[in-house]
């Protein structure tokens, strides 16, 4: 019976897990009670007191078992449960004669106790079992939360590591489009140059044509101021000397001079006119004579088509507004815009005339006029037109109506920023096919001037 209590009690308080070396202790429990069997018979002992020490014995063991393991809540409940009952054993035994057999006296007394103890016994059980089975339940929920905490953690290990490959790839990819980022601006910057220079090398043909007329000019003047010096020698060298002759080619040559003067500046003015078209523009504004600039641009442009073309011929209609008054620009990026605009517009119309069409006479219109608050210009050409599909993307970059390589698709969207974002004005386009085309800028005098 002790090793069946014994038993169920290593089993109930988990002895094995929570203290294995009592667990091997419990489990020679009935090794005493042999040998004690086997001393009683061996020397043939009777007395009951035996028995009743081996109980003590067993009681002692389950009390220092349980003494072991009170730091477990149940142990604990079941020490509180067994002590009056160890307490009550060791009266009985005490109480108890020679011949086992209690005291009649004692007898009330005792079975009271003993009822009472057998009672607190059996509560503190439940009580144990109960507390046993909440222990069950927190250890299962803590192990629940443990696996969960484990999982989480997994979990969090797993996104950690996907956030740390997710993070190298966008710094790779990062670093990726900040190369082709820098890339982008340096080939930008190599097509503006290049559309640029395109442009400077439409500007050239007119320059050249442009600037001979002046040098012409300049020759002629020269020659005859050349001629009027030999006759002037000539005179002076007479013994008789005509005073009137004499003032008369005085005069003759002072006005050459002059002219020759006027058409050198002609001549200056256009190589400074293409020197400012070249350079990298200072961002800086000075006040500039628009109608002189759209004047000469538009010139430049006529020429710079006719030294591809001598067949090619148009009429210019330039319509400037005398009341304008100079206003402050950036020359050259204006230039830049307004020699843009008129190449296209030349483009068009010779496009239109190389089709044949009969009673067509290309025509290109520039005009300025002075609305109070701004200054507004207009290209005009009378060309085939821009159609409505693509109109609305002429001003994107690299966009181009023109075949392949007689168009970078670059001048109309630099014109564009130019004017807006250089002038704060706006840059529109008027067009309708079989018509022509219209270019309107416009731009606040209370900002540039």
């Amino acid at each position: 019976m002790a090793y069946g209590i014994t038993r169920a009690m290593s089993k109930f308080l988990d002895v094995p897990r929570r203290n294995p070396l009592l667990e091997k202790v419990l489990r020679f429990i009935w090794v005493p009670a042999v040998v004690l069997l086997g001393i009683v018979l061996l020397f043939e002992i009777k007395s009951p007191l035996v028995g009743d020490f081996y109980w003590l014995f067993a009681l002692l063991t389950i009390l220092g078992t349980l003494v072991a393991l009170r730091h477990y809540r149940p142990a604990r409940t079941l020490l509180f449960a067994t002590a009056p009952f160890v307490l009550y054993k060791l009266v009985e035994m005490v109480l108890e004669d020679g011949s086992g057999e209690m005291p009649k006296r004692f007898d009330a007394f005792m079975d009271s106790t003993q009822g009472f103890v057998m009672i607190w016994v059996i509560t503190f059980m439940f009580i144990s079992r109960s507390q046993k089975k909440q222990l069950e339940k927190e250890e299962l929920l803590r192990e629940e939360e443990a696996k969960a905490k484990r999982l989480i953690e997994a979990q969090n290990m797993q996104l950690e590591h996907l956030v740390a490959e997710r993070t190298v790839a966008l710094t790779n990819q990062a670093q990726e489009l900040q190369a082709t980022l820098t890339e982008l601006r340096t080939t930008q910057a190599q097509l503006v140059q290049s559309e640029k220079m395109a442009s400077l090398g439409e500007l050239t043909a007119g320059i050249a044509h442009e600037i001979q007329n002046p040098l012409n000019f300049v020759n002629n003047f020269a020659d005859v101021s050349a001629e009027l010096l030999t006759e002037l020698e000539e005179e002076q060298a007479k013994p008789d000397r005509d005073l009137e002759l004499e003032a008369e080619l005085l005069a003759d040559l002072k006005q050459n001079l002059i002219k020759i003067s006027q058409h050198g500046g002609r001549a200056a003015s256009i190589v400074r006119g293409m020197l400012e078209h070249s350079r990298t523009s200072s961002g800086e504004r000075t006040a500039t004579n628009l109608n002189a600039l759209a004047d000469e641009y538009l010139r430049l442009a006529y020429h710079g088509l006719r030294a591809k073309d001598k067949t090619f011929n148009a009429t210019l209609n330039p319509d400037f507004d005398p009341s304008l008054p100079p206003v402050a620009v950036i020359s050259q990026d204006l230039g830049r815009v307004l020699l843009n605009l008129l190449n296209n517009a030349f483009y068009a119309v010779r496009q239109r005339q190389q089709t044949g069409e009969a009673g067509y006479a290309p025509t290109v219109s520039i005009s300025t006029r002075n609305l109070g608050k701004e200054v507004e210009i207009r290209v005009r050409d009378n060309g085939a037109g821009i159609p409505a599909a693509v109109r609305a993307k002429i001003f994107q970059p690299f966009f181009t109506t023109k075949p392949t390589g007689e168009g970078t698709g670059l001048g109309l969207s630099l014109s564009y920023d130019i004017i807006t974002q250089g002038h704060g004005g706006t840059l529109v386009v008027e067009s309708e096919e079989g018509k022509g085309t219209e270019f309107v800028i416009s731009f606040p005098i209370n900002q540039v001037g």
